[in-house]
C-alpha cells in the first residue's frame, strides 16, 4: 500500500486554501454590492448563477482532459486566470458587468477544484479515502470561513476594491506554490497509468455516482440560498454590520471545516452512507431554523448547526467518490460530476431563492432549502 505524499498534499492544500479564501472574502459583499448597484433579488441571484453556469458546462471537459493529460496544467493555468478576472472587479461598475466576470470566474474554477480533488484522490491510499480528503476540504472550510471574516473588515475599513485585490493576491500565492512545487505532468500517478478513464454514459448511469450527485446538488443548493441571501436577510431584516454578516458566513464554514478531519477519520471505519444521511438530515433542520430567525443569535445557532451537517456528511460522501473514481480511473471525471452538482445546485438555490424574494417573502426561501436537502437524502439512500 502506497502511502500519501506529503509534498504534493500540501502544495494542493495551500493552493486551493489560499485561492478559497480570496473568494471568501468576497462572496458575502457580491449581493449587498449588487443591490447598492440596483440590482433586484433575480439580478443577484444571476450574479452567483452565472459562476455557477459556466462552471457546470465546462467541469466535464477539463475533469476529462485531466484524466488523459494531467493536473498540473489545469490547475497552475487556472489559478493564473483566477487571479486576473479577480482584478478586472474593481473596474466593474454595474450589475451586467458583475455578471459577466463571474461567468468567466466560473471557467477558470472549473481548471482548479475538481481537478485538485482528483489529484488528491490520486495520491490517497487505500483505505485512508474519508481521512485524506476529509483533511483537504479542511484547506476549502477554512478558506470560506476565514474569507468572509476578512472581507467584511476590509469593506469596513477600507473600501470594496481592498476585498477584489487581496482575492486576486491570493490566487497569484496559489498559482506560484503550484507552478513552482507540483511535479512535471508526466510524474503524475493518474498519467502513468495506462488504462482508460470510462465512458461518460457508463459513468452518469452508476447509481453509486446519481446517488451522490443528488445529495451534493441538494446540499449546495442550501448553500447558494445561505450565501446569496444570508447577507442581504441579515441588512434588511436586522440591519447587522458587514462584518457581522462576515461571522454568520464565517461560522457554518468553519464549523464544517473543523469537523472534517476527525468525521473523515470516522468516516474510514464507520457507514458511509449512514453519515451522509445523518449529516443532511441535521444541515435541512438548521435551513429551516433560517425560516424562523428573529436576530443575531437565531442567525448564529442555524449557521452552527448547518456547519455540523456539512461536517459529518461531506467526508463520507467525498471518500466513496474517492472509491469510484479509483475502481472506474476516472477520477477526474467523477471529481467533475461531483463539482457539476455543486454548481447546479449554486445557481438553482441563488435563482430560486431570487425568484421568492421578488415574489413572496425572503424568509421562505430557506423553507425551500430545507425541503430541496430531505429529498436529495432520500434519493442518496434509495
Amino acid at each position: 500500500m502506497h502511502t500519501l505524499d506529503k509534498r504534493i498534499f500540501a502544495v494542493l492544500f495551500l493552493s486551493i486554501f489560499a485561492t478559497v479564501t480570496g473568494v471568501g472574502i468576497v462572496v458575502p459583499l457580491l449581493p449587498v454590492y449588487a443591490r447598492d448597484l440596483g440590482a433586484s433579488g433575480l439580478y443577484i441571484g444571476l450574479i452567483f448563477g452565472a459562476f455557477a453556469l459556466s462552471r457546470t458546462v465546462f467541469l466535464p471537459y477539463f475533469g476529462r482532459l485531466s484524466d488523459r493529460k494531467g493536473r498540473k496544467p489545469f490547475i497552475v493555468i487556472g489559478l493564473l486566470c483566477y487571479s486576473l478576472i479577480s482584478i478586472a472587479f474593481i473596474w466593474s461598475s454595474d450589475v451586467e458587468s458583475l455578471i459577466f466576470l463571474r461567468f468567466v470566474q466560473g471557467i477558470a474554477s472549473a481548471m482548479i477544484m475538481p481537478v485538485a480533488q482528483a489529484y488528491v484522490g490520486d495520491i490517497t491510499p487505500a483505505g485512508q479515502e474519508g481521512f485524506s480528503m476529509g483533511l483537504f476540504h479542511m484547506s476549502i472550510f477554512c478558506g470560506l470561513s476565514l474569507g468572509p471574516l476578512a472581507g467584511g473588515a476590509l469593506k469596513d475599513w477600507i473600501d470594496l476594491d481592498a476585498a477584489f485585490a487581496a482575492m486576486g493576491a491570493l490566487a497569484l500565492v496559489g498559482f506560484l506554490l503550484s507552478l513552482a512545487f507540483l511535479p512535471p505532468r508526466q510524474q503524475e500517478a493518474g498519467v502513468t497509468r495506462a488504462a482508460q478513464p470510462l465512458a461518460w454514459r457508463r459513468l452518469v448511469s452508476d447509481r453509486v455516482i446519481a446517488g451522490l450527485f443528488c445529495y451534493r446538488f441538494a446540499y449546495t443548493a442550501a448553500i447558494g440560498i445561505i450565501w446569496g441571501f444570508l447577507p442581504v436577510f441579515a441588512d434588511v431584516e436586522f440591519s447587522l454590520t458587514s462584518s457581522s454578516i462576515g461571522v454568520l458566513v464565517m461560522l457554518g464554514v468553519l464549523v464544517s471545516g473543523l469537523m472534517q478531519t476527525p468525521m473523515g477519520w470516522l468516516a474510514d471505519r464507520l457507514n458511509r452512507t449512514a453519515m451522509v444521511v445523518a449529516g443532511g438530515l441535521v444541515a435541512a433542520a438548521a435551513v429551516f431554523l433560517f425560516q424562523r430567525a428573529e436576530g443575531f443569535a437565531d442567525l448564529f445557532v442555524a449557521n452552527l448547526v448547518f456547519g455540523i451537517g456539512g461536517g459529518i456528511s461531506m467526508p463520507s460522501l467525498m471518500a466513496i467518490a474517492v472509491l469510484k473514481g479509483n475502481h472506474t480511473d476516472s477520477m477526474g471525471s467523477v471529481m467533475a460530476l461531483l463539482t457539476m452538482a455543486h454548481s447546479l445546485g449554486m445557481a438553482g438555490g441563488a435563482l430560486s431563492a431570487g425568484l421568492v424574494m421578488d415574489l413572496f417573502e425572503l424568509r421562505q426561501a430557506f423553507l425551500i432549502g430545507a425541503v430541496v436537502i430531505v429529498a436529495g437524502v432520500a434519493a442518496f439512500a434509495l
